[in-house]
């Protein structure tokens, strides 16, 4: 009875694996899954799926959301670096769903890490990392769903825990994952805008990434660079609402926990002001303090009639006010006597007709009230303000 019994676990282990399909890493060089008692993983005919086949109807529908997603670890010790693995609710379709693709956020943004026909999925990792990810849905036609929601799970050795590996050599400490995302931080910008709180990092946070989700996956929009903590997207239907995530990033590679999703609306914006003293730019401004410190947002629009190629932005503070600057984002930033001066970068050096260039920068001041700008001047021309 004992080798009865031992034959039918094996038999029981090999059903159970058979219902795993393990699919390509990405760009990270991941190890495939090895075999456990040379039982290797397959994937499971689209026939045995339940919910799915083929069908002569005509596929006009793509397949429901995957759902329930889950941490669902491996059964054994899959290898000696561990492995990354969820489960999900099976998604529904007309004709029927042939497979679910498994996507991996990497630095560089989502990478398809696994194919397969069940509701299963993983890859190897390095043991004890999170890994966030997300499914998609496909049919025999090949519709695509929408996007899961994410998850975010650590790699482990299995139904078993895990212990504690020597630690490896360099920085393996992931940010803290970005919070409090506010909608309409700049409401004249037409398009979304919003901004969220920083993260904290044992080494240091190097940037944060912006992730939109479309119809079928998760796009990334935007990078911004700390001290920054705003985002802005043009070029996108006012009135409709768009979600986001944001994920934090260090020197070494190392990624946080996505954000809450964010549903922001994008806005139309106020409309440019006619300055009526004829200036030739104008500059909205906004700034945000605490203690003696402000964070400034200025957006600078052209209201010449013709293109700016090439601009240098002084902004000027009473000398009272002992403004002091810190640090800069999207121009090139100086001390310029009470003020401060920003320099365009290569991206941003012409502004067309109509157009504008968002840039800011942090300063210190003297303390109490925080200072207002007493002008502002594009390439040594007074602007108005708007």
């Amino acid at each position: 009875m004992g080798a009865v019994g031992l034959t039918l676990g094996f038999l029981t282990l090999a059903l159970f694996l058979a219902a795993l399909a393990i699919g390509p890493t990405g760009r990270t060089a991941l190890a495939s899954v090895p075999a456990a008692h040379d039982v290797a993983y397959a994937a499971v005919p689209a026939a045995a799926v339940p919910g799915t086949g083929v069908s002569g109807a005509a596929d006009d529908a793509p397949p429901t959301r995957p759902g329930g997603l889950r941490p669902c670890p491996v059964p054994f010790a899959a290898n000696p670096t561990g492995y990354a693995s969820i489960c999900w609710s099976a998604s529904s379709d007309d004709t029927g769903v042939a497979g679910y693709d498994l996507y991996r956020l990497d630095p560089d943004g989502f990478v398809l890490a696994a194919s397969t026909t069940s509701t299963i999925g993983g890859f190897s990792g390095e043991l004890n990392r999170l890994y966030t990810m997300y499914v998609v849905a496909r049919d025999l036609a090949g519709h695509l769903s929408p996007p899961s929601a994410l998850i975010t799970v650590p790699a482990t050795l299995g139904m078993t825990p895990t212990g504690s590996p020597s630690p490896l050599p360099g920085d393996h400490v992931p940010p803290s994952r970005p919070t409090g995302l506010r909608d309409a931080c700049l409401q004249d910008y037409p398009g979304v805008t919003f901004c969220w709180q920083a993260s904290t990092d044992n080494v240091a946070v190097t940037s944060y990434d912006v992730y939109r989700e479309t119809a079928t996956a998760y796009r990334r929009v935007g990078t911004v660079l700390p001290p920054s903590l705003n985002f802005a997207e043009p070029g996108l239907v006012a009135g409709q609402r768009y979600t986001y995530v944001v994920v934090a990033e260090d020197a070494g590679g190392n990624l946080s926990a996505p954000s809450d999703p964010l549903s922001a609306l994008a806005r139309e914006g106020l409309p440019s002001p006619t300055p009526s003293s004829g200036a030739p730019c104008t500059v909205t401004y906004r700034a945000t303090t605490g203690g003696p410190r402000l964070d400034a947002e200025l957006v600078v629009r052209n209201t010449g009639t013709a293109p700016v190629d090439g601009w240098t932005l002084t902004v000027g503070y009473p000398a009272a006010a002992a403004v002091r600057l810190v640090s800069g984002w999207s121009a090139t930033w100086t001390q310029a006597g009470a003020g401060v001066a920003g320099v365009n970068k290569p991206w941003n050096k012409v502004i067309g007709v109509g157009s504008q260039t968002q840039v800011g920068f942090t300063a210190a001041y003297a303390g109490g009230a925080p200072p207002s700008p007493l002008s502002f001047a594009l390439n040594g021309q007074t602007c108005a303000t708007g």
